[in-house]
């Protein structure tokens, strides 16, 4: 550190670079301290090599990060406006800012697993308005008092360096702990190379931990989210995208929802193996003569027999697989069958071929139903009569490959049966499954049918997995935690825009309000075009992964907690 004699401009600066070394030297120690918030969030790593990685790379990415906010913004204003106050004064605010920033950080990644960004503006306000909503006082009182604290330790910071710099001067520790931050900075960068290079992923892991450290690739993420496999990330292979953990148990029905009164109301869920154009959506509304919700931002991204997994037990495909083996019913088929209502399937196939490889399970859903009907046309469906003798319950009727003209005559048929009908049904129109990774990023325009709902177009984004909450609360008036059996939620109470994500075999798909993204496992991300009408390259978008990983987890999580309670 640079010493001084008198009170000359020149030695004047030199005191004031002096102290400013000093002060920067103080608050690294400082950045260290606070960041150990992130450290302690994530998992140990279990190798000697990542354990040192870890320590070299935190102390020193933490002193570099500080001191390049000294060389950025205090050094040049020092050499600017050289007045002692001033400096003094300002270098605190500046500090004081970059460490309730870190502080912020730190608890922006504990909740949504990704630092302070642009990109997830939107979820980080929201993070941070439902924190002030849940309780406002208690937040602002937080949020002062640590402004405060550590404001007052900085302008303590400041005055010690001020009338001790003779001397720290003379200290000679500080000279060997500068010497360790370089070393480490220069020791855990070639560490990182050679970690890269040969796919260590105890190291690797690591890249997301520290704000603005090294970019991750999202093949790394999604094996320390545990939904690839680590010896296939190792190996350099690709395989399809699993839990590393077991599947939670599937939710049995408890006495709560059991009605003493059942409900003479139906619903009908007509389905489409096509995707519906924004026009048959319109003639749809346009016939009927009751309160609707247009659902104009609705997906579904999966092939078929993993769509309707998606559709009745409104969670994403990964839980497939072992919810099958559970031998699972959704939560909706186990209160229908516990209030003694009716449950149906009807295929329309309208094609030969598809008759031919029909088999008595060939969807996978099919046992759900208490009754199954197979049909080559619709004829004997048309007619008010039989649609409004079916008994109540749920009637599914799904038109597979059949042609525009039988789908559109049989809503016909529906909607006017409907108006003949005293107790008005819930009519679900929408697609199923797609033929193709194109259409699977696109949006599906779906219509819900709810006469005791005002009518209006949903503009928030919903999915398949929503229809179950929906039926459960709005048709079976039951008001289970949707958390405890779906990733879905009812439409009627969306108040607010959200991430939606589900897998495929070869990757991921992730959906915002804006954005449909696709993430293939070796970590390249497309979007879709809707006027090109086809998948194009895009830049990675690291957050909205790590949302969509969250949005996936989340029925496991739920499934976690209430196992702990």
């Amino acid at each position: 550190m640079v010493a001084f004699d008198s009170k000359t401009y020149s030695k004047r600066l030199l005191h004031l670079i002096s102290w400013s070394h000093w002060f920067t030297f103080f608050n690294i120690i400082a950045a260290i301290g606070l960041s150990s918030f992130y450290i302690f969030s994530e998992g140990g790593p279990e190798t000697f090599l990542g354990q040192f990685y870890l320590i070299t790379t935190w102390f020193s990415h933490m002193g570099f990060l500080t001191f390049m906010t000294f060389v950025l913004i205090l050094f040049p204003i020092t050499l600017i406006f050289p007045h002692t106050r001033f400096i003094r004064a300002t270098a605190s605010v500046v500090f004081t800012l970059q460490l309730l920033i870190l502080l912020l950080d730190a608890y922006i990644y504990n909740s949504l697993g990704y630092h302070l960004n642009a990109s997830s503006s939107a979820q980080i306000v929201d993070l941070i308005s439902t924190q002030i909503q849940h309780n406002s006082r208690i937040f602002w009182f937080v949020s002062i008092l640590l402004t405060l604290v550590i404001l007052a330790f900085e302008l303590i910071l400041s005055n010690y360096a001020w009338k001790h710099l003779r001397d720290l001067q003379k200290v000679v520790l500080a000279k060997f702990v500068v010497i360790g931050l370089v070393c480490s900075f220069f020791f855990s960068h070639l560490l990182h190379i050679w970690a890269d290079a040969n796919l260590e992923y105890d190291i690797l892991r690591q890249d997301t931990v520290l704000p603005l450290s090294y970019p991750s690739t999202a093949k790394t993420l999604l094996t320390k989210y545990g939904m690839f496999d680590r010896e296939a990330y190792i190996e350099r292979t690709t395989s399809p995208l699993a839990f590393t953990n077991a599947i939670p148990q599937y939710p049995l029905l408890s006495e709560a929802c059991v009605s003493q009164t059942p409900t003479q109301k139906s619903v009908f869920m007509v389905v489409n193996d096509v995707t519906l154009t924004d026009k048959q959506i319109k003639q749809f509304k346009q016939r009927n003569s009751q309160n609707q919700l247009t659902l104009e931002h609705h997906i579904d991204n999966a092939l078929p027999k993993n769509a309707w997994f998606n559709l009745f037990y409104s969670l994403p495909s990964i839980y497939q697989e072992g919810l099958e083996k559970q031998n699972a019913i959704p939560l909706l088929f186990q209160l229908i069958e516990r209030n003694k209502l009716a449950s149906s399937y009807t295929m329309i196939h309208g094609n030969e071929k598809i008759k031919n490889a029909l088999t008595p399970d060939s969807q996978g859903f099919e046992h759900l139903f208490n009754q199954q009907t197979i049909l080559d046309n619709i004829s004997t469906l048309v007619f008010a009569d039989k649609l409004n003798s079916l008994p109540a319950g749920l009637h599914l009727f799904y038109f597979a490959d059949s042609n525009t003209y039988q789908f559109e005559l049989f809503m016909d048929a529906l909607l006017l049966a409907q108006k003949t009908k005293q107790t008005k049904d819930i009519i679900w129109i929408t697609s199923v499954g797609n033929k193709t990774k194109a259409t699977s990023l696109a949006i599906k325009p779906s219509l819900l049918i709810l006469p005791e709902s005002e009518s209006k177009t949903v503009s928030h984004l919903t999915s398949h997995m929503d229809v179950q909450p929906t039926l459960m609360h709005q048709w079976l008036n039951c008001d289970i935690d949707e958390k405890t059996y779906s990733n879905g939620k009812d439409v009627l109470k969306l108040t607010k825009d959200r991430i939606i994500a589900n897998t495929m075999d070869d990757g991921m798909m992730v959906f915002s309000k804006d954005k449909s993204v696709f993430i293939d496992q070796n970590g390249n991300f497309q979007s879709y075009s809707r006027q090109l009408a086809a998948p194009i390259m895009v830049n990675s978008d690291f957050p909205l992964m790590i949302d969509g990983v969250n949005f996936i987890k989340q029925f496991s999580k739920q499934a976690e907690i209430l196992s702990n309670k």
